[in-house]
Parts: structure tokens; sequence; C-alpha cells
């Protein structure tokens, strides 16, 4: 969408120089630039700024077992919850609001799983790219992220859900 909006629009601000001259068609763009911002005046974009974005530094540093390499990846990151099978739709309600945070910190992907055999045990995942790159995630993590996290961890029976670390294996 993006690369054939900017291909027509350059094709038709092309014919308007052609057609009014190039002084005439830079005056037509500038006007309209300046009534955009006043048409568009009342729907500016969020910015946050009831969030509080400083970094909460409350994730703990992963456990390992051996020393690890930092370009060691893609490392899968999975959150192991154990839920009342009466809260799903409000517990997913509040995982799906994770999403955004792990994406921007560093997550490449992310998915939520329901073990078929055991109601109420459900999986969340995410890739990042590397094992620097996690540990970068760790650091990463602000207070409004802490909030949603907590809220998600009100719905865990054990109140402390399960988190391992998976590496790709080297072949």
């Amino acid at each position: 969408m993006f690369f054939g909006c900017l291909t027509l629009g350059s094709a038709a601000w092309g014919g308007v120089a052609v057609l009014l001259g190039l002084t005439n068609a830079h005056f037509l763009a500038a006007a309209g630039a300046v009534a955009a911002i006043a048409l568009t005046w009342r729907w500016k974009l969020q910015t946050g700024a009831s969030l509080d974005l400083s970094p909460s530094m409350h994730w703990p540093a992963p456990l390992t077992a051996q020393a690890i390499e930092n370009d060691r990846g893609p490392v899968l990151v999975t959150v192991e919850y154990r839920i009342d099978p009466a809260d799903r739709e409000p517990f997913l309600d509040a995982l799906a609001r994770l999403e955004h945070g792990r994406r921007r910190d560093g997550a490449y992907a992310w998915g939520v799983f329901e073990d078929a055999a055991q109601e109420g045990r459900i999986i969340e995942t995410f890739l990042i790219e590397s094992w620097m790159e996690h540990l970068r995630q760790h650091e990463r993590v602000t207070k409004a992220d802490r909030l949603i996290q907590e809220e998600v961890r009100r719905f865990d029976r054990s109140g402390n859900p399960k988190v391992a670390h998976f590496i790709a294996a080297d072949a």
C-alpha cells in the first residue's frame, strides 16, 4: 500500500507540475499540508503522556546452566500460567495486552497456547533474535508494562508463572 500510494502520488503531482508549473505545484502541496494540519488538529496521535515509560527493571536475570554466547539464537521464551478455567476470557484479554510490549521490546513472534490435556494451563510464547537481544529486553520493560504483567499474574493460581528460556540448538 505504502509504495503503491507513493508511486501514484508521485505520478499525480508530476501531472499537476506539468499542467500548472513546478512553482504552482509546490504552492498547492504546501497549501494542502497547512490545510491538513488545520483539518486534523483534533485527531492527534496518542502521545502516551499518561504512561510511565521509565524502565522498571523488575525482570530477574535469566538462570542458565552454562555461559551463553551473546549472538546465539533465536531464543524462545515461554511463560506458563495456571488459571481458573472460569477466568479464561478475562485472562486472555489481559494477556493480549502484553503482545505489544513484547514485540516493542524485541520479540518478532508472539503466541498463546492452551494445553489440550489440562484445562487452565496456558503458555505464552515469544521469540527473540539472540540471547543478547533477550538480555536487552529485560532492560526495556517499562513500569507501564509491569502494571499489565501484574494484572495478568493475578489470574495465575500459583502466583508466580513459570518462565523458561530455550535457545536454538546448534546442529
